[in-house]
Formats: C-alpha cells, sequence, structure tokens
C-alpha cells in the first residue's frame, strides 16, 4: 500500500483550529501501519462525546464546535478518517472499503480505550461510526446522529442491480455547479450516483466547493483553503474520491450483510438515540425516519430539525447543533 502524508505546515495558521495533533496507527489491512490523527480536547476526566466527520471534509468541520463543548468540561475527540485530514493517505482508490474504514475507526476506539462515550457522526462519519457502535455496543452510552444513514439497500430487490450498475454507467459526469440539481430532481431514486459518478470522475473536484454549494451561511476565502489543506494534489484523494461508491445503495453492495448485522443491533438498542438532521440538505432528507422508527432508543427522544443548515451542519449551525448534543447529554445520565 503506497501512502502519502500531507506535510505539517500545510496545516498552520488555520482559522479557528488551534488543536494540537494527535495520532494513533492502525493496521493497513496488508501488515503495515497507517497513522491516523485525532483532535482531543478538553479534561480527561469530562464526559466523552466522539465526533466523527464525513466526505470530503476532515476534523477541521468541528472546529467551532470544540470550544463550545471544552468550554462545559466535556472532553470532544473529533478523528480524520485515514485518506482525510492529518491521516495517512493511500494512493489507490482500490485501498479504501467500508469493513477497512470501521476497522481504523474501532482499532483508535480500543487504543485509546473509549468509554461511557456519545457518539456524534454525520455524512460517512455516521455510516463508519454507527458500524462501530453497533460492534462495540459497551463502549458507547449515547448516539445522535444527524445528515448520514445506515443504508443497507432496504427495500430495493436484488434483480435491479444490474439495472442500477448500467445506469450508473450511462450517466455523465456532472459538472459542480449541476450536481445538486440531480440530488433534488431524483425523478428515478438513483439520483446519488450522479455524486458517485461526480466523486470518481470529475476534474473539477474541488473539496471547499462542495461545502460552499451545500452551504446557506457560505464559506470564508480562508476557511475554503483550510477545507482544502489536506489535498495538495489529486493525488492525495483517493478517499474522498472513492468513498460514494462504497455506499451500499444498490443490493450487490458486500457491506450490505455487515450493516444488515449493525441494524440488528440497533433494533434492540435501548439507550439513549437523537436524530438531529438539518432542513437544507437534499442528500439525507428524511433519512432520519427510519432510526426514529425502528430504534427503540429513540422513543421519546426530543429529535429536532436544525434550520438554517445545509449538509455540513456542523459548519452551518455549530453552536446550535454544539447545544443539542450536550442537552442530550444532559437530559440522559
Amino acid at each position: 500500500m503506497e501512502v502519502l502524508r500531507t506535510p505539517d505546515e500545510r496545516f498552520e495558521n488555520l482559522p479557528l483550529y488551534p488543536f494540537e495533533p494527535h495520532y494513533c496507527d492502525v493496521d493497513d489491512g496488508e501488515g503495515h501501519k497507517v497513522r491516523m490523527h485525532y483532535v482531543d480536547e478538553g479534561p480527561k476526566d469530562g464526559p466523552l462525546v466522539l465526533a466523527m466527520h464525513g466526505q470530503p471534509v476532515w476534523s477541521y468541520l468541528y472546529r467551532k464546535m470544540i470550544p463550545l463543548f471544552v468550554a462545559k468540561g466535556y472532553r470532544v475527540i473529533c478523528p480524520d478518517l485515514i485518506g482525510f485530514g492529518r491521516s495517512d493517505k493511500p494512493t489507490s482508490t482500490d485501498d479504501y472499503t467500508y469493513a477497512r474504514h470501521v476497522g481504523w475507526v474501532a482499532s483508535l476506539v480500543t487504543q485509546l480505550d473509549l468509554q461511557n462515550v456519545t457518539f456524534f457522526g454525520q455524512d460517512w462519519g455516521g455510516l463508519i461510526g454507527l458500524r462501530v457502535v453497533a460492534e462495540n455496543e459497551a463502549r458507547f452510552a449515547r448516539v445522535c446522529i444527524g445528515n448520514t444513514g445506515l443504508p443497507d439497500a432496504k427495500g430495493v430487490p436484488l434483480e435491479l442491480a444490474p439495472k442500477m450498475h448500467a445506469y450508473y454507467e450511462s450517466i455523465e459526469v456532472p459538472t459542480a455547479e449541476n450536481l445538486g440539481t440531480h440530488f433534488v430532481e431524483n425523478t428515478n431514486g438513483m439520483g446519488f450516483l450522479h455524486w458517485v459518478k461526480f466523486a470518481a470522475e470529475a476534474t473539477d473536484f474541488v473539496v471547499s466547493n462542495m461545502v460552499k454549494n451545500s452551504s446557506p451561511v457560505g464559506i470564508s476565502d480562508e476557511e475554503a483553503a483550510a477545507f482544502d489543506a489536506p489535498f495538495p494534489s489529486d493525488d492525495y484523494m483517493a478517499g474522498a474520491r472513492k468513498f460514494p461508491s462504497l455506499v451500499p445503495i444498490i443490493p450487490d453492495n458486500p457491506a450490505i450483510p455487515a450493516n444488515k448485522a449493525a441494524w440488528d443491533v440497533f433494533h434492540k438498542w435501548e439507550k439513549p438515540f437523537l436524530t438531529a438532521f438539518s432542513d437544507m440538505d437534499p442528500v439525507t432528507a428524511g433519512g432520519e425516519k427510519r432510526f426514529q422508527e425502528e430504534v427503540p432508543g429513540a422513543n421519546g427522544q426530543p429529535h429536532t430539525t436544525i434550520k438554517t443548515a445545509g449538509h455540513f451542519l456542523q459548519h452551518d449551525q455549530p453552536d446550535v447543533l454544539a447545544t443539542v448534543i450536550m442537552d442530550f447529554i444532559e437530559a440522559n445520565p
């Protein structure tokens, strides 16, 4: 496995990101180690929040939330997934699988011996983190999710898989400008495959543009540069480009059995479970309903919709989201 490591100077003087880096080594799946970065702020004996980012961003997404947790006495850990942020970046898209990502994060949780954890995940942070929670139940006390899912192709017959693959091959590579239209229109239920195609093949795949184009509050030039900092060139972006194709929405995806097994855990999950999705995210709109209906621990919880927030609600409404999570913890000691 060939691995790149973003130079440290790329992360110097980023706005609102003064956090000391921490690292742990995780198995790469081929007998070697890769380095995973994580932020670890707040008192070591404080209530613990594990907050995970998704694609194509990194822990910088939590820059405005971390100080809010720390000010209230919380300890917050924000990993950079392998392929993102200050973590190592395998250079081949074949190096990235759903199972490997789950294993890498689970290794971090185990090495740090995290206990009584409140998990928050968004986008792929949820897809990966929910698997980690389900496979390490005893370590987690509460779950809060926003703009994410645990897809298992529920309700999609296996015989549709060839048609879905053929549809993917038939579509043109979208542009950054018209990508959102495919999500909103989604006339055939396969709008997400346009995002898969864009991430895999587009020449104008720029991380900061993904945040900018989905945000109702905007992003400064300095913030844009910070979101782009981990990726000096496209050589560093294999993980970001691969992620969408790993989402198990086509019923022959190899991750589906493991996700179904995770759902089996959550169908019996009685610990507190909260959804905090946003009102302006076409990617995951309505995705909270399945969790609210199928997870016993979600019953009676104050599920909320965060207003004026797009897909990256941590960027758009950090104060509101941090308050929702802390109120959830305090109401469920």
